[in-house]
């Protein structure tokens, strides 16, 4: 098995400018299972025309083991840790787009390197929305408990104030994706003109 903490040489991109928005770091996105991080991340790198990744694929790919591998094998400590030095080599990308796991931005360490180095937005969604995108698949691990639904509420209880440091916070809803690109995008554009 290859160690996490494996420092592997980043490409850094160029800064871009699409549409009046000008990115020269990695747009990180977090939130909770079934918020849409990955369906929306690649949607809107796709109409930046920057890259998509995928932390817990990068996980995976450094270690050579599953997520779920890597806790039965080593513990959640030893996976904060290998994900929080994975989540830091990304964010030397230059602009991306960079989709976290749910209890990635949990971590004070990984939190505060998010915002030194990256634009964090929160895509919130509710209860009923996560319970009915999450539960129509069955690879997730929390589906596999008996109380999956009050887990979930929980994990929402414990989250969302933490999720709430994000510099940008979109509601992910009842919403088409194209639409949903656009409601980032324009949250995007307006947290810029903010900070001129």
């Amino acid at each position: 098995m290859q160690s996490l903490n494996q420092d592997q040489p980043m490409e850094t991109a160029a800064p871009v400018e699409v549409e009046g928005l000008y990115i020269d770091r990695p747009i990180v996105f977090i939130g909770m299972m079934g918020a849409g991080k990955s369906v929306i991340g690649r949607l809107l790198a796709d109409r930046l025309h920057i890259p998509f990744i995928d932390a817990d694929t990068e996980i995976e790919a450094a270690a050579n083991m599953t997520i779920a591998e890597i806790f039965e094998t080593h513990g959640e400590e030893y996976f904060r840790d290998g994900e929080r030095r994975v989540i830091e080599r990304l964010l030397h990308a230059g602009p991306c787009i960079l989709a976290t796991g749910g209890g990635a931005f949990m971590d004070p360490k990984t939190r505060d390197l998010i915002a030194r180095q990256g634009i964090s937005v929160w895509l919130k969604a509710s209860f009923d929305v996560l319970w009915e995108r999450v539960s129509r698949k069955s690879h997730r691990p929390l589906l596999q408990k008996p109380d999956a639904r009050g887990i979930l509420k929980n994990l929402i209880a414990e989250r969302y104030p933490v999720y709430a440091e994000a510099l940008i916070t979109v509601e992910s809803d009842h919403i088409s994706k194209e639409n949903m690109v656009k409601r980032v995008f324009e949250a995007l554009k307006s947290h810029q003109e903010k900070q001129r």
